[in-house]
């Protein structure tokens, strides 16, 4: 099969996005050797803002740029954390979702300086998090501890807990292997515990639509099992039109038999209100099992939920 002589990566340029994109240069090596990469680095919104994201078209700020990169032809191939890539609304017209790599960890972490863990943690305890989602879960189930707003890449919020401006924080432990730093991780919390954003441990590759040798070369990086996953996952996100100020979390799993399984969650952000839903598809269609658990939740009142947060 011919491949491409040069592919031209989009990259958000923070240590986190370059160690993504560097794993897709291996495996997209080791397939096709002969194929050359250069990655084309850009600054996006979300990068350079570090207030309120619903301030700055939500989770768009982190793919507008990138977005335009791919659709304007300064760059061929974009790499996407898919929990960063909104559902509310399409991709980009003219472009698509050519492979989902195969999925890394979904939890998330505890970082403490002292070694504690979560339930260690004394009252008043201050958590630097910016992601509604945990705020909400720790609201629910530990009331005790104070959240704090905390934005920057994960190498930026370790300096920050360091430097003592918060007692812990929470990180995807996925994000800490890629940019191999695992070694800090204090407590690796159980989905039980904290349930993950959805497309949590997923990278997307996207293309433009009519690259057509470019999305033959590059789907051969998929796998099958997290695409089944993440289809499941973002249409349930697409029916309850949840926005980045909804605290809404879940997870899809495919096992081995094929069956495949979906758990969410909707939280008001003060926790005091979850929504809880979890289906088996067997072998469904995953997108008809994503709506279906989406109904279940709007059944239970997640339209009014997500509607009446400021967003």
């Amino acid at each position: 099969m011919s491949a491409p002589e040069l592919v031209r990566i989009v990259s958000r340029n923070s240590p986190m996005a370059l160690a993504q994109v560097e794993r897709v240069r291996r495996e997209l090596a080791a397939l096709h050797p002969r194929i050359r990469t250069e990655v084309v680095p850009v600054v996006t919104t979300g990068d350079k803002w570090m207030g309120d994201l619903s301030q700055v078209e939500g989770k768009g700020a982190f793919t507008k740029e990138v977005d335009a990169a791919l659709l304007n032809g300064e760059a061929d191939l974009a790499v996407h954390c898919l929990k960063d890539v909104p559902c509310d609304r399409p991709l980009p017209a003219g472009t698509m979702f050519a492979a989902f790599l195969e999925r890394d960890d979904i939890r998330d972490a505890l970082v403490h300086p002292g070694g504690l863990t979560l339930d260690q943690l004394p009252a008043g305890a201050r958590i630097g998090t910016s992601s509604v989602r945990r705020v909400a879960q720790l609201a629910a189930s530990r009331p005790h501890l104070e959240c704090v707003p905390f934005r920057g890449n994960a190498n930026r919020r370790l300096e920050k807990l360091h430097a003592g401006e918060v007692d812990a924080v929470l990180l995807a432990v996925s994000g800490l292997e890629r940019i191999g730093l695992t070694g800090v991780i204090t407590e690796v919390l159980s989905t039980e515990t904290m349930m993950p954003p959805i497309g949590a441990g997923i990278l997307a590759l996207q293309c433009r639509e009519d690259d057509g040798l470019l999305i033959d070369t590059v789907s051969s990086l998929g796998h099958p099992d997290t695409h089944r996953e993440a289809t499941a996952e973002r249409m349930l996100l697409h029916v309850l039109q949840g926005h980045c100020n909804s605290p809404i979390a879940g997870y899809a799993r495919a096992e081995r038999s094929g069956d495949l399984s979906l758990r969410a969650s909707v939280f008001t952000p003060d926790g005091k209100t979850v929504l809880n839903a979890h289906e088996w598809a067997g072998r469904l269609d995953p997108a008809t099992l994503g709506t279906s658990v989406a109904v279940a939740l709007l059944r239970q009142g997640a339209r009014e939920l997500i509607d009446g947060i400021p967003h």
